[in-house]
């Protein structure tokens, strides 16, 4: 079983994904986090972030890999937690170059596919390019204001510069993030975290 939620960005997939995951006692998988560590990795390695295969020479040398657990998902590469540097600003503005290049996607893509199902898988394409074949998919959605205002209560940043970022991220991942054909989609703005939760389980059963 696979369920997929895709999504804008900060339309709460992951708090979604890892609530959906718990209530059916199963791990989320957070595709998002493997294209941060390649971006992270990317950065601190000093690579230009729209060079595909410097990128790729850095993953393949010292593989990040993405332990999903039900109650939340870490990136490590050996022993290195990197889970912690993954929602810095400076990754923000630099995963969209990187997901946006297909030899990144494909390796992601990879990987997410050798994980072992029943689970819970949460991104842009998990319906429409990674596992097509699930049996139930769903996508997020919300105004960039109501995104902008969620992303506020996490980090010390103002509103409006948030909101202005999220529309710019919008626009970078507009060829990733398109709902499946078969997809429900969902508006979270007028819903709270269970709301969003409790719909999907309900489409579930």
């Amino acid at each position: 079983m696979i369920v997929t939620i895709d999504g804008v960005a900060a339309s709460g997939k992951s708090s979604v994904s890892a609530g959906v995951a718990q209530a059916l006692g199963v791990p989320y998988v957070s595709s998002g986090l493997l294209y941060r560590a390649a971006t992270l990795l990317g950065l601190e390695a000093g690579t230009d972030l729209g060079d595909a295969a410097a990128l790729l020479a850095c993953l393949e040398a010292a593989p990040p890999r993405l332990e999903p657990l039900a109650s939340g998902n870490r990136v490590w590469q050996g022993g290195r937690d990197l889970t912690p540097d993954l929602h810095s600003s400076r990754v923000d503005s630099g995963v969209s170059v990187v997901a946006a290049l297909p030899g990144v996607r494909a390796w992601v893509d990879a990987q997410l596919r050798a994980l072992p199902q029943p689970f819970v898988a949460e991104g842009r394409d998990m319906g429409t390019a990674v596992f097509p074949q699930a049996g139930a998919k769903f996508y997020l959605t919300a105004s960039p204001r109501v995104r902008a205002e969620r992303r506020a209560s996490e980090r010390p940043e103002e509103v409006d510069a948030i909101e202005a970022a999220l529309v710019e991220r919008d626009r970078l991942d507009t060829l990733q993030s398109v709902p499946a054909e078969d997809a429900q989609v969902i508006d979270t703005g007028g819903l709270s975290l269970q709301g969003v939760i409790n719909t999907i389980l309900n489409a579930l059963h």
